[in-house]
């Protein structure tokens, strides 16, 4: 009995190197097989969408999406099985995903059609970022999400003024155009006002009066001030956070490899392990 449970001790503890063990080699090559299934498996879901090509290979697209599924439940059981506190991967937000992905197949034998929602493991592309866990890579994306959520107040500002600019000038052009232009409700010219901000310009709604389309006018050009605004917000903040982050290079540099791009409370150098001189 003690024999069966030390190579059980075995299984768990090469299982989970290959699983969760991202750095190693049989484990990045796990997650490029698993990214691989994945991107496999929405496809599949995609053409099963397309009338002509599901009509001619139907079965075939059936049978390899419950090959994938068995795969990821095998994955997913395996993932529970190998780490001491399995309830802590089974309630995150990727344990979540992962048990997400799976049902669809499983609920389709009761259910019509389910089958398509597993088109939900497209979520599962988020393991990439664990994969590409490399410093420079988390410190560009670090560095990407400070940046958004420094300008996160100047954003809501914003978007809260082009709401009520909606509002406004959608009540105005139902006023001025009527339903006969197609401004049936409030809503309806909102929903244009919108649409025409935007310059997405579906064409489905156009205002027919002088005024009216001196009105679309303006909103139109307003557009392209809708857009630069955001991406001005953002990048005055990426900007303010690269030159702070120039003056305190000198603290990230590595004096025995010269690399220089270590995160902000890095101690050791990611290329060569060296300790990093504070005043070097």
């Amino acid at each position: 009995m003690k024999e069966v449970k030390s190579k059980f001790d075995v299984f768990r503890q090469k299982a989970h190197i290959i699983i969760y063990g991202t750095n190693t080699v049989a484990g990045r090559l796990f997650d490029l097989i698993l990214l691989g299934l994945i991107l496999l498996s929405v496809v599949l879901v995609m053409l099963e969408t397309v009338t002509g090509f599901d009509e001619k290979y139907h079965d075939q697209l059936i049978l390899l999406e419950w090959i994938i599924t068995i795969f990821f439940s095998i994955e997913y059981i395996l993932r529970i099985i190998c780490i001491n506190k399995p309830w802590r991967y089974i309630l995150s937000f990727y344990g979540i995903i992962d048990l997400i992905a799976i049902l669809p197949m499983y609920l389709s034998l009761f259910f019509v059609d389910t089958h398509l929602l597993v088109i939900v493991r497209a979520l599962r592309l988020l393991r990439l970022f664990k994969i590409l866990n490399h410093p420079h890579f988390s410190g560009q994306s670090q560095h990407l999400r400070k940046s958004l959520i420094a300008s996160r107040g100047k954003i809501v500002a914003f978007m809260y003024f082009v709401l009520i600019s909606c509002i406004l000038i959608g009540s105005l052009m139902y006023v001025v155009e009527g339903k006969e232009a197609g401004f049936t409700s409030i809503p309806t010219s909102i929903y244009w006002c919108i649409v025409t901000l935007t310059t997405v310009g579906y064409g489905d709604i156009s205002p027919i009066t002088p005024l009216g389309q001196f009105i679309a006018s303006i909103v139109m050009i307003m557009g392209y001030g809708i857009i630069a605004v955001p991406t001005g917000i953002v990048t005055a903040e990426i900007a303010r956070s690269e030159y702070k982050r120039g003056r305190d290079s000198k603290r990230h540099h590595c004096m025995n490899c010269g690399k220089d791009d270590h995160g902000e409370d890095s101690k050791f150098c990611y290329n060569c392990g060296e300790e990093l001189d504070e005043n070097s």
